[in-house]
Formats: C-alpha cells, structure tokens, sequence
C-alpha cells in the first residue's frame, strides 16, 4: 500500500513538472517573425517542481516583458505560489502599468492573503523594441548582466526593492537601460551564483561572468549553454539544490515590419 500511495505521489508530482514546466514559455525560437529580437530561456528544478519561473509576452506591437523570478522555499507550495504570482505578474502588465507600477500592484495583492508569508523576488523590464530602452523595476532579485554593443558582459548594480508578499503599500523604484543593436540582457535566478560543488564552494558571481563572457557575441541559446555547461563543470557530482533558471535577450535592433 505504501509503495502504491509513493507511485501515485510521484506520479502527481510529474504531472505537476508537466503543468509547470508548460506554464512558461518553452517553444523556440519564441519569436521566429520578429527580426528586431532574439530570447532564449530555461529552467532546470531542482526538485521535482520549482519555485523559480521566468516569462517574456508581447504587452503590444512594440513592447516585450521580460520577468525573472524566485519563490521562497522548494516543492508544491513554491510551485503553486510561483503559478499565481506568474500570472499575476502578466495579467498587470497587459493593462500597460509600468514596471514598478506592476510589483506594487501585484505585491498588494499577494499580501491580501498571505497567510503562509511566502515571498517572491521579481526581476520585471518592458523593452521598446524600436528604441531599444529597457524599464525596469527590482523587487530583491539578482543583478542583471548586461553586454553593450560589442563589449564583455557587466552586472548592472540596480536599486533593490523589497521582496513581493513581505509588507503591502510598498513602492518600487524604475530605472532605463539602454539597449544597442546587438546588445545582450543576461537574467538568472541564485540557483546560477550559488550553485555549490562537492567541496562546498559557490559557483559565484565571478565565474558566471567568466561563462558569459566566454563568447559574448553567441546567440541568446548559447549563452545559455555556456553557462550551464560551466555551472555543471564546476558542481559535477554533487547535488542541484536549487532551481537553475536563465533568459538571454539580444536586441538586433530596427523597427520591425
């Protein structure tokens, strides 16, 4: 009876990855008719369904939301939680507030009913896909790496805000970046820096730099590949204890059409 009852949990939990893993955008090219962009993301649970999720829409013709995200703690509760705050995250950008507008909005909502006080950090930028400008708000989630046209990959040092579901009525700052045409934006969640080898030792910061900048000029894809391949170069056999979870956008450029 209990080797039943573990199959059939664990049967659930797969179909939970399933549910999850289709949750986030995971058809590439994404946007195969849009030749002014370029976006490649993943993400690797570290259990059987995660609390880390990325997401990038059209909010219009000419702007793309790009999130990245982490949910405390690990498993279903994570999962669940992830969902509704994906969803949320969306939903408030489509009416076309503006980034920090958007964390506030869903925070608040988040912290209506909280009772579990789960909290979320969020990555949220709108890019103007004909200018290149990126709006973005932090709300507790890791540095952006960004690469300018033709120069190595740089941690932006953006303004943290407070982490979503901790306290409502908080406000959020924005700030711009600017995107040159062949410019690339790296977003990743702390499963990438924190990633820890058998002897206890952090993949960090400095060795996520060194991956990306291995071939600055690659593809969104293989930036990617990079620095997974890096990441599994350096943890080898010891356990993935947290999610891994990753977006490259290149900006090519021009207005579309």
């Amino acid at each position: 009876e209990i080797t039943a009852e573990k199959e059939r949990i664990g049967t659930e939990l797969a179909l939970a990855t399933r549910i999850q893993a289709d949750m986030l955008p995971n058809i590439f090219p994404a946007f195969p008719e849009r030749p002014d962009f370029d976006i490649y993301a993943s993400m690797d649970p570290a259990k059987e369904v995660g609390g880390d999720f990325y997401d990038f829409f059209l909010i219009d013709e000419t702007h793309l939301g790009l999130v990245m995200a982490d949910v405390s703690g690990k498993g279903v509760p994570a999962a669940l939680f992830m969902m509704i705050s994906k969803i949320l995250v969306q939903n408030y950008a489509m009416t076309g507030l503006s980034p920090a507008q958007v964390l506030q909005a869903v925070n608040n909502q988040i912290c209506t009913n909280n009772r579990e006080e789960m909290f979320v950090t969020v990555w949220f930028g709108i890019l103007d896909t004909e200018t290149g400008k990126i709006t973005a708000a932090n709300a507790g989630h890791e540095y952006p790496v960004l690469m300018q046209q033709g120069e190595r990959f740089e941690l932006v040092k953006d303004k943290h805000g407070l982490v979503i579901g901790a306290m409502d009525d908080v406000r959020y700052k924005e700030y711009e970046l600017t995107l040159k045409p062949s410019s690339r934006l790296f977003l990743y969640t702390d499963g990438v820096p924190e990633a820890t080898n058998a002897r206890n030792e952090l993949f960090g910061t400095d060795r996520m730099l060194a991956a990306l900048n291995a071939e600055p000029a690659a593809s969104p894809e293989r930036v990617l590949h990079n620095v997974r391949e890096a990441v599994d170069g350096f943890v080898l056999e010891a356990e993935q204890f947290d999610d891994l979870t990753m977006l490259c956008l290149e900006f090519k450029g021009g207005s579309h059409g």
